[in-house]
């Protein structure tokens, strides 16, 4: 039954990232790690705050898919010594901890061209 609750879990997860993707496409904002960032005055902020917040919202999401992919590690392991837990839980696992990592790596390609772009720039 757990199984089942995971999974109905991960569905209301993907159609919350479809509605958001809809909304953006709409032109509404949604709301992520970083808005904590937005929210705040510009005026009020200096260059070490803002850096500051930006450093832990980082460090935030990385450590989320970090403990993903630690939890997708140990399921396997549990699994493969013949524990007591269903191979579908595994794999669900297993995915979670790709597709975490997978948006990483294209947020950490899409700021990575944003620097080179900006270093690119005439002056």
């Amino acid at each position: 039954m757990e199984i089942n609750a995971n999974a109905q879990d991960l569905l209301a997860q993907i159609r919350d990232y479809q509605s958001r993707i809809e909304s953006v496409k709409n032109g509404a904002e949604i709301s992520s790690p970083i808005d904590s960032v937005r929210s705040t005055d510009a005026s009020t902020v200096d260059g070490s705050t803002f850096s500051s917040q930006l450093s832990k919202a980082f460090t935030s999401a990385i450590s989320e898919v970090n403990d993903l992919q630690n939890i997708s590690t140990n399921s396997q392991n549990e699994f493969q010594m013949g524990g007591d837990i269903p191979l579908t839980e595994v794999v669900m696992n297993m995915q979670k901890a790709s597709i975490a990592f997978e948006a990483t790596l294209q947020v950490r390609n899409k700021v990575l061209t944003a620097y080179q772009e900006i270093m690119n720039m005439p002056i």
